[in-house]
């Protein structure tokens, strides 16, 4: 079954915020979506029909097995063009994601498998974050934050909590990427910044802030 760029994106956002409550209500999903509550109603009616949504007024909703089957195909797409932008038609991380936020649309289910076949099945998308495969399976990798690490502790870069360009663009400019090998030399007791050397070679001051959005692999 196909459906509507709309219905795409509500399903995407519902799955995505499902991984932080159980159940999403329509001020939660309204602030994700950048529209009015009363807008969402109809469209949570629509996919409830469509059997997409466990939905009761009042008492929030969620993805049905089906609606969380749909979300994943959706989501395997999207970072599917990541990747492919990001390693084959060399944009800059900070570039990809709203790319991809329009080609996830194309719902060509053996194009997505050849493109999934000629990148040669990537697990992970250039952020970090895990690509479904056909079947809908996530691998997943055991990470902390970098904010979380001692001093001398080391780890590599495994994801990028948030895709907003202003965030993107800042860890780029400190010279990090997916796989950097970090080394916390120094934590700040004033502000809790840090003094970090990435890849051996090179020393950066970062905010915590920064931090708290950068997913590391412990290396102990």
């Amino acid at each position: 079954m196909k459906y509507s760029v709309s219905e795409e994106n509500y399903i995407k956002a519902i799955y995505h915020l499902q991984q932080e409550v159980d159940r999403v209500n329509t001020m939660l999903l309204a602030s994700t979506l950048e529209t009015k509550p009363a807008s969402i109603t109809d469209m949570l009616k629509k996919l409830k029909t469509k059997r997409l949504l466990d939905y009761k007024p009042y008492y929030g909703f969620k993805l049905s097995a089906e609606g969380n089957r749909v979300a994943l195909v959706i989501i395997r797409r999207h970072r599917l063009w990541e990747f492919f932008l990001a390693e084959k038609l060399k944009f800059s991380w900070e570039e990809v994601h709203e790319m991809a936020e329009d080609l996830e649309h194309v719902s060509n289910k053996k194009l997505i498998d050849k493109l999934d076949a000629f990148l040669g099945y990537p697990k992970f998308d250039p952020h970090g974050d895990p690509i479904p495969d056909q079947d809908g399976k996530i691998q997943k990798e055991e990470h902390v934050l970098l904010s979380e690490l001692k001093v001398k502790a080391q780890g590599r870069v495994t994801k990028i909590k948030s895709h907003s360009t202003k965030i993107m663009d800042l860890i780029a400019h400190q010279q990090m990427n997916i796989g950097s090998k970090i080394t916390v030399k120094k934590v700040f007791e004033f502000d809790e910044s840090m003094e970090i050397v990435i890849d051996g070679k090179t020393t950066k001051n970062i905010s915590k802030q920064l931090a708290n959005n950068i997913f590391i692999a412990n290396d102990k």
